[in-house]
């Protein structure tokens, strides 16, 4: 039963918005004794600048997770933005500290990390390459930078989008090399596809395969299915992988600790969780 004294995370989103968060939190909170829960509420863009701080008003708030439309708008309503969410240029979690002040950062880019650390994969002076400097891409590009990673090549239709992640990465992270432009894979320890391409399967491959390295590990963010045909083709010429639905079950331990839960590990996210995945 919800009371006055249960900690409430808030899932913010717009009103068509799948709430599907609340699925697996919840149950892991109920599983392990703790009095919180996630709430999904729709917000309409119009009326989120306003809502926001009347939310966080409220006396037993902990926090917020923010899906879309509102990660790049939270960037300018909270008190604190870490230099993830400032490169990412978007926030998807607020914590609300002790003194109320409202802190953002963001958490889609430590999903791609952490599984790709679980996985064995060492990033720390790696050459990466990342496909996408949309919300995603400049996410995972900052998680990224952050462990540690050498070199890290930048490719985006986009140009202006592009550079401008990119100049974001040298200002935080002035020992990175980055360059942009070319999406050719052939020499990177690890590449990332952050674009839509994989939605369907006549979509043309974000990366020449023929130049990707069996010792290359090959990232997807594309959730539609488990294997996108890049994955598939990586893994034929056998190249470790990860599916898109990996990021989200590792980015969910990295919540946990932000809002003071402890953490979990993905199997046991995945064992108590109400939905699915492909």
């Amino acid at each position: 039963m919800i009371s006055g004294k249960t900690t409430l995370i808030a899932h913010l989103g717009f009103p068509t918005e799948a709430f599907k968060a609340p699925m697996i939190y919840n149950p892991w909170f109920e599983k392990n004794g703790i009095d919180a829960v996630v709430m999904p509420m729709g917000v309409k863009p119009e009326d989120y600048t306003a809502f926001l701080p009347l939310l966080f008003r409220m006396s037993n708030i902990r926090g917020a997770l923010v899906t879309m439309p509102h990660k790049v708008t939270t960037v300018g309503l909270v008190d604190e933005v870490t230099p993830t969410g400032r490169i990412a240029g978007a926030c998807n979690a607020i914590l609300k500290r002790p003194d109320g002040k409202l802190v953002g950062d963001q958490f889609d880019g430590a999903g791609f990390v952490r599984g790709v650390e679980r996985k064995g994969r060492a990033l720390k002076g790696a050459r990466v390459l990342v496909a996408g400097s949309g919300g995603v891409g400049s996410a995972i590009a900052a998680s990224l930078a952050a462990a540690g990673v050498a070199e890290m090549g930048l490719f985006d239709t986009n140009t202006a989008s592009v550079e401008a992640l990119a100049d974001r990465l040298r200002e935080h992270y002035s020992q990175l090399t980055v360059t942009t432009g070319s999406k050719d894979p052939a020499g990177y320890d690890v590449i990332v596809n952050a674009t839509p391409l994989g939605m369907n399967d006549s979509d043309p491959l974000p990366f020449d395969v023929d130049r990707i390295a069996p010792s290359t590990f090959v990232g997807e963010v594309v959730m539609k299915s488990e294997y996108t045909p890049l994955l598939r083709a990586a893994k034929d010429k056998g190249c470790a992988v990860q599916v898109g639905t990996d990021m989200l079950f590792e980015m969910i331990p990295a919540y946990l600790e932000f809002f003071g839960f402890g953490t979990a590990t993905p199997d046991e996210l995945r064992a108590v969780s109400q939905i699915k995945y492909a």
